[in-house]
This record gives structure tokens, sequence and C-alpha cells, in this order.
């Protein structure tokens, strides 16, 4: 009875996580694990001091940097707190492994996070609107975190350490009132679009009036580049502010997953399985926007990362969201990594910031699915 027992255990958890095996699934995570690998080691093997793909490989995988925990501890904690807790290195590294680790590694792992992010998040929207259009872009997210961000660089210097927090303020704001203007007996996918365009387009005009009230030139060039969405100048400081929110996030959204199933199933369906729709969806819309706000406070407005990827990993892997907020956490740093090594290399020694290459891609790609789809909008 007990060997029974155990037999329909075992089994149990096979069904649970047997996902987890989709062969579609792996493919995808393989795929995009390459991608992040190789546009890494390009992206790491230029600048001013160049060195080739072999020399930047042996960097990356150097063994004084995997076997002492202390130079881990110092890149993610900063010197002064991996000293504090006793974690500091006290070794010497190469100029090689100096170079790609303190100044171009932080360059690649905040692009795969924001990535994540953005991925994660328009998938979310998408389900939590029924609505293959949203995305943090779209729905006027992106707007109202930017311009929260934009109020703190151009007047409230002082409040810089709080971005993240910050800017998921002005995406939850900005999201609320794109979810009033869309409500008129309950939502459509239609209304929420137009909703998000218009809370996008004020929004939009307010930052740009707010470039009239910075006195510092260097301020308006920076706010300028971060609203275009840049990773030019990144360092370890992006790293360690956008790293524990993309965990918390990530964990929130992967333990969501069956309940962004539910709601695809509609309102009435949901609620007859003891779900509280109207809970739920703004739970999760909070977490959609934490993920966004994270990646904004980073590296900037970043458009369409969040509306391409999404619908690429579901004509993959499906709709289940099991399947698809995994595959979201592979598809979208290779998306994000591959598009900054265009904007470093396209007009090379000029480097254009990574939103506008996402954009190119992603304007024609929401133009493709408009053709494509008669019926384009609701899941």
């Amino acid at each position: 009875m007990a060997g029974e027992n155990r037999a329909a255990e075992r089994s149990t958890r096979a069904g649970r996580f047997g996902w987890l095996a989709d062969a579609q699934l792996i493919s995808l995570a393989l795929a995009s694990t390459l991608i992040v690998v190789a546009a890494g080691l390009v992206q790491v093997s230029f600048g001013a001091y160049s060195m080739s793909l072999a020399e930047a490989w042996r960097a990356v995988f150097d063994p004084v940097v995997w076997t002492n925990p202390g130079v881990i501890a110092e890149l993610l904690l900063g010197e002064e707190l991996a000293a504090t807790l006793g974690l500091s290195a006290g070794v010497e590294l190469s100029r090689e492994t100096l170079i790609v680790w303190n100044i171009r590694m932080p360059r690649v792992l905040v692009g795969a996070f924001v990535g994540m992010n953005l991925a994660v998040s328009g998938a979310i929207f998408q389900a939590v609107t029924r609505n293959e259009l949203a995305s943090p872009f779209i729905l006027g997210v992106s707007s109202g975190a930017g311009l929260m961000i934009l109020l703190t660089l151009v007047v409230f210097s002082g409040l810089t350490t709080l971005l993240p927090v910050i800017a998921s303020v002005g995406g939850a704001a900005a999201f609320l009132i794109v979810y009033a203007i869309a409500w008129k007996g309950g939502t459509s996918p239609v209304r929420l679009v137009l909703a998000g365009v218009i809370v996008g387009t004020v929004l939009n005009s307010l930052q740009t009036g707010i470039f009239f009230f910075a006195d510092d030139i260097g301020v308006v060039q920076n706010a300028i580049s971060w609203t275009t969405g840049s990773l030019t100048g990144t360092d370890w400081g992006q790293v360690r502010m956008i790293l524990p929110w993309t965990l918390v996030a990530m964990a929130l959204a992967l333990v969501s997953s069956r309940q962004l199933n539910v709601l695809l199933l509609g309102e009435r369906t949901a609620s007859a399985l003891g779900m509280s729709v109207e809970k739920v969806r703004f739970a999760l819309s909070g977490v959609a926007v934490l993920a966004a706000a994270a990646s904004i406070a980073a590296a900037g407005i970043v458009s369409f990362v969040g509306l391409i990827v999404p619908h690429v990993v579901r004509n993959v892997v499906g709709s289940d969201y099991k399947r698809l907020i995994v595959g979201c956490l592979f598809a979208g740093p290779a998306l994000m990594v591959a598009a900054d090594v265009g904007a470093r290399l396209a007009l090379s020694p000029v480097q254009i910031p990574v939103g506008i290459v996402t954009g190119l891609i992603g304007g024609p790609y929401f133009l493709y699915l408009m053709r494509k789809k008669q019926q384009l909008g609701e899941i």
C-alpha cells in the first residue's frame, strides 16, 4: 500500500512538472541561451581596449573569478559592503579580466535582466487584459514610470536611490488611469489599447515639457538618452539596482502562472472556479508593473520587447502560462542582448540607444500582426 502511495505521489509530481520536459520549451531555452552567450561574447570583446573572441571567452571564464567567491561578492555587493561582510577577494586579476568583468559584463547582465522583465511583464499584461496587443509600452505603463523617473532625475535628484520604487508608483498610476478610461461596464481589448495610447501620448508630452525645467545640459543629455532606452555606460550599480527586483518579480510571475491560465478562460469561468477576478487581476498587474518599472529604472524606456517576445514564445510553446513565462525568461534576454549588440556595432564607433533598435524591430512586427490576423486583439 505504501509503495502504491509513493508511486501515486511520483506520478502527481511528474504531471505537475512534466511541462518542464517539453521539447519545444527546451529547444527555445537552448537557442535563447546560445544567442545570449554569443551576443555577450561579441559585446565584451569590443571597446577602447580591443580583444579577440577567444580572449574575451578566457576573460569571462577566468578561473580566478569563478573559484574566488570574494570576486563575485565584490561585484554584486560592492567593495565596501563585501569588505564589511568579510568577503573581500584579495586576488589580482589580469587586465583583460578586469576590463571584461568591471566594465563590459554589467552591460550584458543589465540587458538580459531588462529583456527578462519586459518580456514577462508583457506576457502578464496580455493575460490580465486578455488582449494580445497589451504591453507595458502600449498600455502607458512605460510612459508613467518614465515620467516619474524623469521628474526624479531633473527635479528631485536626491531620490535617485529610490528609482525602482518611484518607477513602480508611476507605472501603477498610469495603468490605473488606463483601466479607468477603458472601463464601461467592463473592458474590451480595443478600449484598453486606445486608452493606453491616449494616456501614453499625454504622459510623453509631459516628459518633453520637463526638459524645459532642467538647467544642467548634462542632465538633459542624460534624460534624452534615458527616454530612448540605452545601456551605454551601464555599470555594476545598475546590476545591483535591478537584480533584487527582478528576482522578486520573476518568482511571483512563476508562482502566478496558474492564475494567469484561469484568467484566460474569461471572467465568468474564472469566477465560477472560485477566483476573485478583480483582486487577482490587480495583484498580477502589480507584478507586471514591478517588472516593467525595474527595467525602466535601469535602462530607460525600451519599446516593443514586451509585445514581441510573448508572441514569439506563444507561437513556439503554446498559450499555457507555465511554459510561456519560462520561455519569456529565456527569449527576453536573447532579444535584448542581441539588439544591444546591433545598437553598439551598427554605426560603430557611434553607439545608438538600444530602444531605437527594438523600435525598428517592433514596429514592423506590430504591422505584421495587424496584417496577419483578422481578429487582432482578444486572446
